[in-house]
């Protein structure tokens, strides 16, 4: 019987999952946003400021900035993963993405509530 250690990047459903839905989640609000801005005649600020001013709008932009991310966070992962042999290196590189990414989720909150 052989007796296999599974290290590494964690490559499997879970993964395939999240950048499958975190695409759908995308593609759709970038459609539906798209749409939104076919059916104007002339987008200025007000009209701008007026679609984010409603909390469903928010929460949307909320989704698809979370899912860009988590999208991003697996795809960065799996290349270092692939192309990065030195543990230490691999390491930074992760610990780097992820406080970027976090830095970037506080920010989006930030922009989309104003805080």
């Amino acid at each position: 019987m052989v007796n296999r250690v599974v290290v590494g990047a964690h490559y499997g459903l879970r993964d395939w999952l999240i950048q499958r839905v975190t695409a759908v989640v995308m593609a759709v609000y970038s459609l539906a946003l798209g749409g939104w801005l076919m059916w104007q005649p002339y987008v200025d600020y007000d009209i701008w400021t007026a679609l984010f001013s409603s909390q469903w709008m928010r929460i949307f932009t909320l989704l698809f900035l979370l899912s860009l991310l988590l999208h991003a966070w697996v795809g960065v992962r799996d290349v270092v993963m692939d192309y990065v042999k030195l543990a230490g290196v691999r390491l930074v590189i992760h610990v780097l993405v992820i406080l970027t990414l976090i830095v970037y989720a506080i920010w989006s909150v930030q922009i989309l509530w104003g805080m």
